[in-house]
């Protein structure tokens, strides 16, 4: 695969002729006139999913975080280290992704992802500069050197992106649209559960709101490489293997499951190894059908953590709108409440 050209005047900018990969585009984005308008309208939402980690008051967290047993505190830290990883790496991959997209209209969203993907990255570090005493600061962000199930947990996705990045082919691309595809929805959600949990017994309310905004950015994501993939399957299905699809998902149910337990296990109230298990094949299935593959295992069909929906979505106050469980999404912003842009 060659990447597509920054200037390209002879390009062509018919629908006709458009392609998510391998077109000929000027890359012009002219977003009155799209062929993939799925990328148009979640162009819009994402947009509006504006919002800003530091207005959220950390005060209580910091006093919630004194009473958490010692196993929710290892939880905590941990999923913290898992989660700064997860949106470090995506924040220097979708770029690179990018660079083969031939879809303006799929470019800017992926644009705007990136951008996503870097206040997330911002939202961690508030977080644990507020919450976390000062001399384990560090270990939150070094765990992933130290713990070796961590370690082999994000190997799994790096290795992934970085063969990509070291030999971009159709085989590597269509892997790397994969592991996007299972980081953006599945590896987050047993650790947003934790968060959920925590919340649910009036513990770390503040990192909970957090934690919302980021799983409704996260939920656009899950779109964005849903549709992409669905377009691939259509426009170049030589290149989809149904065998690596489901290896990949095997390896990330059979890791995430293996992750959860060793940072939380049945030391947490709420979460049980059983949970986790039903949870993390639920999803797994549930992600599968969405792609248009059949389940993985057989029987997983009920999500034992349903009753967290409504932490999940405070649709409530109006503040953020979601389905927790639905690659649906939509409209909610924080830009509304903000002060002070006058003075900027």
């Amino acid at each position: 695969m060659k990447r597509k050209k920054l200037f390209n005047p002879d390009g062509n900018d018919n629908l006709t002729e458009r392609s998510i990969i391998k077109g000929n585009s000027t890359n012009l984005f002219n977003l009155n006139n799209t062929k993939y308008t799925w990328a148009t309208k979640l162009y819009r939402v994402m947009m509006e999913n504006f919002w800003i980690p530091e207005k959220v008051d950390l005060t209580i967290d910091g006093q919630d975080y004194k009473k958490l047993t010692a196993p929710e505190k290892k939880a905590y830290d941990g999923i913290l280290s898992f989660l700064v990883f997860l949106d470090s790496i995506q924040t220097n991959n979708v770029p690179k992704v990018a660079e083969y997209i031939t879809a303006p209209e799929i470019t800017l969203i992926l644009s705007i992802q990136t951008y996503q993907e870097a206040i997330h990255s911002q939202s961690y570090a508030y977080i644990i500069e507020s919450i976390v005493p000062q001399e384990n600061r560090d270990d939150i962000y070094e765990f992933w050197r130290d713990n070796e199930v961590l370690f082999n947990r994000i190997s799994f996705i790096a290795e992934i992106y970085q063969e990509f990045h070291d030999n971009p082919n159709e085989t590597t691309f269509f892997k790397a649209l994969i592991a996007d595809y299972l980081l953006e929805a599945v590896y987050f959600y047993n650790g947003f559960n934790f968060f959920y949990l925590l919340t649910s017994r009036n513990l770390m309310p503040g990192t909970a709101d957090i934690i919302r905004y980021i799983n409704r950015d996260e939920l656009t994501h899950v779109v964005i490489f849903e549709n992409m993939i669905k377009a691939l399957k259509d426009e170049f299905p030589n290149i989809i293997d149904e065998k690596t699809v489901y290896d990949m998902f095997e390896m990330a149910a059979k890791q995430e499951i293996e992750w959860t337990n060793h940072i939380i296990g049945n030391e947490v109230l709420g979460i049980t190894k059983k949970s986790t298990e039903e949870y993390t094949k639920y999803m797994v299935n549930f992600r599968l059908k969405s792609l248009g593959f059949k389940p993985l295992y057989d029987g997983y069909d009920k999500n034992p953590y349903a009753h967290l929906e409504k932490i999940a979505d405070s649709e409530g106050n109006g503040d953020v709108k979601a389905n927790f469980f639905e690659s649906t999404v939509t409209s909610y912003n924080m830009s509304s409440v903000i002060e002070g842009w006058d003075d900027i």
